[in-house]
This record gives C-alpha cells, structure tokens and sequence, in this order.
C-alpha cells in the first residue's frame, strides 16, 4: 500500500511557437495567439496552486525550437519558481523540439526541478507535500531531434517506491500523422512493470491504456486548425490502493475550432450566410469568453453546389464572414474565420452517373472503385499527378497521406470534374 497523491502531466507546451501560415490575419489576432502559450502554461500554475498537486510531470517540447527563445526559457523559469513555491516538484523531459543539444541560456532552475539527461534513464523520488515517498519518477531526454532508437526499452523498474511513473516522448505504435521518433510499441509499455507512462510527442489528447495507465495529455494549446478541441493537462489522483483518477483541465488560451454547414435544402445565398453566420455564433458561446479561429466546412448536396465552385467564391464568402463577424479588436472573445472549405456535391449523386455509358460514366466508375481500394487510391493518384512526383518533397508529402484523404481528393476531383462538364454544356 502507498499513499495518496496527486500529480500534474501535462507535455508539448511548445512554448513561443510563431504561428506560422496565418495570412491576412489582423495584428490582434497574431499577438494573441504569439502570446498563447505562455497563457496557457501560466494556467498550469494555476492548477498546480488549486489543486495542491504534489509533483508535475513535463513530458518533452516544452519549448518549440532546439534553439529556444529567451523569452521561453524566462517564461518557464518563473512559471518552475511559481509552482516549486507552492509545493510541487517538477520533473522534465525534452523531447524533438527541444532537445539536449540546442542552444541554452544558463539559468538556474529551482530547487526542486528535476530535468532527465540523455545518456541513460534516470530515476528520482517524487514526494507528497507532507514530506512522504509518493513514486519513483523515471525519464530520458533527446540528445537530438530526431531519435531513432526505442527509448521505452532502457526503462527498467527500481524497487522501494509504491508507484512508478515512467515519462517518455515517443510515438507509441507508429502514428503515421508524427513523425516516428522514440518509436515503441503499446505492449512493450504494458509489460514493462510501471503503473503511469506519462507520455508526450501526440497531440491528441487519448488515453491507451488503463492499469498500467499509458497516457498522452496533449497539448496544452493549439498551433493551428489540425488541432482542435480542448488543450490542457491531466490532474492525476491516486488513492492509496493505487487506484487511478484522471481529470482534464483546459487551459487553452485561443481554441481553434472547424464546424460544418449543410447546403443541403437552401436554395438561396441569404439563407447560406444565416447558416454560416448561425455556426460561428454557436462557437463564439462555447468558447465561455475565450477567442477562437474556425474554419468553415461546407457540406451535403444541393443547388449551391456549382455556385460554391466558382473561381474565388470561396475566398469572397470568407472574406465578407470576416466583415459580418466583428473586428477582433473589438471583443476580447473575438472569432477569425481561418478558412472556408467547400466540401459538398451535386444534386446528381455518383452512383446514379456511374451506370451511364461513355466517358463521364466510366471516369466515375474509376474514380468510385478508387475509393474502395487504398491501392487503387493510390495508384489513381500516382498516375494523376505524375508530374508532383518529380519533386522530391511534393513526393514525400503525397505518400505520407491516408486513405481516407486520398478518398476525399477524388471524390472533391468527380465533383469538380462533372460540375465543369455542366458548365461546358450549358454554354
């Protein structure tokens, strides 16, 4: 039996990220959002004093560049000062973004933190805040950015604690959307003897285990709209049997956010914009006063369809949502439309085109079955954009997607396709 404790994991805090890509966003936009993750880690502390944690756990890219910033390393500095002097201890490991080798101003951390080297796996004792032996917390850092070799095997369980938590940054099973640093695999962490592998490198907060808890808490704030949802940290209890509590605290700063707008039933561009416009409402009070970007996904079928697809349209819907929706220096809980993607269809439907005879029939045929078939997705798109694959990075980046996105560029390519034979038509 061991006594109760409660920790802090939280990993990728990624702090002064550039934000880069963002065009035509206002400068209040872009100062916030430079300014986000220093918010949200400020809102860790804040956790930490409320909750009266006993240690937190960092598991890796606490900074965005190997070369990290003053600015970031200041910041951490005495956000580490504030939650050593309410109590917790504070153990870290750096991960691809922050690794060993990148330039380092020298400053002194408090007493009480405790960073992990990148020779071997280490191990210190984390204690409760009444001075009693809580766990044995074990962690490595990156000794580079790209670490190929599986870490998780070098973590081997010491006796004399009642808990043992294993801090690592890795990519568990392969993930193909990071990349495969500290690759492991999920069942070499379930047998390994430890009770909490406090994981980092995923930003997608998903727990993939239970007893022996195998977690990754996320990020603590999104950096763009592939990173959705609530950002924040796990606040971990655990009792003196050794059960496991986990509650999530969001602390994002600014939310990005992506909603989907039916066509389907509107006849008239009036009826769209109170559409789109109803959505950014319903973000801007589930935000509970917080700023957020959105992008806008059209979806469905209807007689909007061609009109969507005309060149530009796209761009003057944003544009004028941007206008309707509020300048954001005028609220502090401001919402930036990112973008709008038209994702949507004809009245005519695939399948029923698919049986006609002819050219317009068989291409939707080949483009149907393409979507049954990731190799046959693949090779459909091989073929097509032949000449994208003459340039080394453009190749690169078409074999890393999935299927399923090489479903929807087809898919988005017949629609296209038969919407411009229409056209021709009619003309």
């Amino acid at each position: 039996m061991g006594v109760p404790f409660t920790f802090v994991h939280a990993a990728d805090l990624h702090l002064d990220s550039p934000f880069k890509g963002l065009t035509k966003v206002p400068e209040s936009v872009r100062d916030r959002l430079r300014e986000s993750t220093f918010v949200a880690l400020r809102g860790i502390c804040d956790v930490v004093k409320r909750e009266k944690v006993d240690f937190v756990v960092l598991a890796g890219d606490l900074f965005d560049a190997a070369d990290r910033s003053l600015k970031a390393q200041l910041r951490l500095q005495r956000a580490l000062e504030d939650m050593t002097a309410n109590g917790a201890q504070v153990f870290v490991v750096h991960g691809n973004h922050d690794p060993e080798s990148g330039r380092q101003a020298k400053l002194d951390w408090p007493e009480g933190v405790f960073v992990f080297g990148s020779s071997s796996v280490d191990c210190y004792s984390a204690y409760t805040r009444g001075g009693q032996l809580a766990a044995h917390v074990y962690g490595i850092s990156y000794p580079t950015s790209a670490v190929a070799d599986n870490l998780a095997l070098r973590f081997k369980k010491r006796e004399g604690a009642p808990f043992h938590l294993a801090l690592l940054h890795a990519n568990v099973d392969g993930d193909p959307a990071y990349d495969n640093y500290a690759p492991c695999k999920l069942e070499e962490l379930k047998t390994a003897g430890f009770d909490y592998w406090a994981l980092g490198h995923v930003h997608d907060r998903r727990t993939l285990n239970e007893y022996p808890h195998v977690v990754y808490p996320g990020n603590i704030q999104g950096r763009s709209i592939r990173e959705t949802g609530s950002k924040g940290a796990y606040v971990v209890s655990v009792a003196e049997s050794g059960a496991v509590d986990m509650r999530f605290e969001d602390v994002a700063d600014v939310l990005w956010r992506e909603v989907t707008v039916t066509i389907e039933g509107l006849e008239r561009e009036q009826d769209l914009k109170n559409r789109m416009l109803s959505a950014l409402e319903d973000v801007r009070r589930d935000a509970q006063g917080r700023p957020a970007l959105v992008r806008v996904r059209l979806i469905g079928r209807g007689v909007m369809h061609d009109r969507l697809l005309q060149p530009s349209i796209a761009e003057e819907w944003l544009e004028e949502l941007r206008e309707w929706i509020g300048a954001p220096e005028e609220t502090e809980a401001w919402i930036w439309p990112e973008s709008i993607l038209v994702r949507t269809g004809g009245t005519l439907l695939l399948d029923t085109i698919s049986e006609d005879e002819g050219f317009i029939g068989e291409l939707v045929r080949k483009g149907i079955a393409a979507t049954g078939s990731a190799d046959l997705s693949k090779a459909l798109l091989d073929e097509s954009l032949e000449v994208l694959h003459r340039q080394p990075k453009v190749r690169e980046w078409l074999e890393s997607r999935t299927h399923d996105e090489r479903v929807q560029w087809i898919q988005q390519a017949m629609e296209l396709t038969l919407t411009l034979l229409r056209v021709e038509e009619a003309g």
